[in-house]
């Protein structure tokens, strides 16, 4: 049974690195998920692989079914999972190119089902620290001993999409906080906490917030950051797996302590 998940995003419709062993479907309670989930190993190990837009990037943000990922990866006995993908830059220091780990979350998207509680109990997950501060202890860990650069913080504001922001928009983001911006973090990044899986955040900054450069954003400009940041992915998730993988010392395995009414 794969031990780690790994989610990918726009530019990352795999792992570099990874070795596939096999393909597998899972059926959920809650629909199907993005697609099939590539099992495998890297750097020792166990890992299953689900591409969160599809293998063809074909499901738009706002109906990607959450739900059914993140409950198809606790079938399969993942219970710590890392998400990569891009994201726009806002403050200054998130220029095309970073690698960011955020740290905090601003949620303004509407209509995704965003709970796994919605029935006949009441549940108040405590999301303070809405990303596993062990695994981007780890994720630092390995950027470091690699020399890859990593900005170690940041706030995420999360968007439905599918159209890109206005500039006005992100002068509103910015002056709220905003680091960073996107389209998946929620309510994937809630859902796994309410699984009790540990949940981390592996960002690249692919183009600059609408307004901010003065030029239009062009989806190819996307796509080829992703690609030009994979050789730094792959070496810092190389030795993000290399390390002694002991027991998380974080509560995200108690999220559902003390939170039903």
């Amino acid at each position: 049974m794969p031990l780690w998940g790994v989610i990918g995003g726009s530019g990352l419709s795999g792992i570099p690195g990874l070795e596939i062993t096999e393909s597998v479907a899972v059926a959920t309670p809650y629909g199907n998920p993005s697609g099939d989930y590539s099992l495998g190993r890297i750097s020792g190990k166990e890992v299953a692989f689900l591409p969160r837009h599809g293998a063809g990037h074909n499901i738009q943000p706002h109906r990607i079914n959450y739900r059914a990922n993140l409950w198809g990866f606790r079938e399969l006995g993942v219970r710590r999972i890392l998400s990569a993908g891009a994201s726009g830059g806002i403050s200054r220091n998130m220029r095309p190119g970073a690698i960011t780990l955020p740290d905090q979350i601003i949620d303004i998207t509407a209509g995704r089902e965003s709970t796994f509680h919605d029935k006949d109990e009441v549940v108040h997950i405590d999301f303070t620290d809405p990303f596993c501060p062990d695994l981007r202890a780890r994720l630092a860990d390995a950027a470091h001993r690699t020399g890859i650069d990593v900005i170690p913080t940041g706030t995420y504001i999360c968007v439905n999409g599918p159209r890109l922001e206005t500039a006005a928009e992100i002068r509103t983001y910015a002056s709220w906080g905003a680091d960073m911006i996107g389209m998946t973090a929620m309510p994937e990044t809630i859902l796994a906490r309410e699984l009790e899986m540990c949940f981390a955040s592996l960002s690249v900054i692919t183009n600059h917030a609408a307004g901010i450069s003065g030029q239009r954003l062009a989806v190819s400009e996307v796509i080829g950051t992703m690609r030009s940041s994979m050789d730094r992915i792959r070496t810092l998730l190389g030795a993000f797996f290399t390390q002694d993988m002991a027991a998380p010392e974080c509560a995200c395995g108690q999220a559902l302590k003390d939170a039903k009414v």
